[in-house]
């Protein structure tokens, strides 16, 4: 709602990807993870902002039948990001010209992965 109290978006610069949600799942998902791991969560919405397509430890390309993702007719890489060392949460994701789309975020191990 519009107004005095209304929430400041963080704004991003022009070098920096947007993030949108590709899913229901992932809205969920982001509010879950946001509930348990609200500090986690700040750094992986800073790292999908600036680099996520670094490959690191905790943030690399799926293989296989995973590794693609089909969405309006074109073919994207998918992502994973372990949002911390320690736990099992996961943020699936791809990337289209500068906007990050959240696939799928959930607090623990995806099945898919194991």
């Amino acid at each position: 709602m519009p107004g005095k109290e209304a929430k400041v978006e963080r704004p991003t610069k022009k070098s920096e990807y947007e993030i949108r949600f590709a899913s229901v799942q992932a809205q969920r998902g982001w509010s879950d993870l946001r509930a348990t791991s609200r500090n986690v969560l700040v750094d992986a919405w800073d790292f999908l902002t600036r680099t996520p397509l670094d490959v690191t430890p905790t943030n690399y390309p799926l293989k296989g039948e995973l590794g693609i993702v089909l969405r309006g007719g074109a073919e994207h890489v998918r992502w994973q990001l372990k949002p911390s060392r320690q736990g099992d949460a996961r943020i699936w994701f791809f990337v289209s010209g500068q906007v990050v789309y959240l696939e799928r975020v959930q607090t623990h191990h995806p099945n898919a992965t194991k």
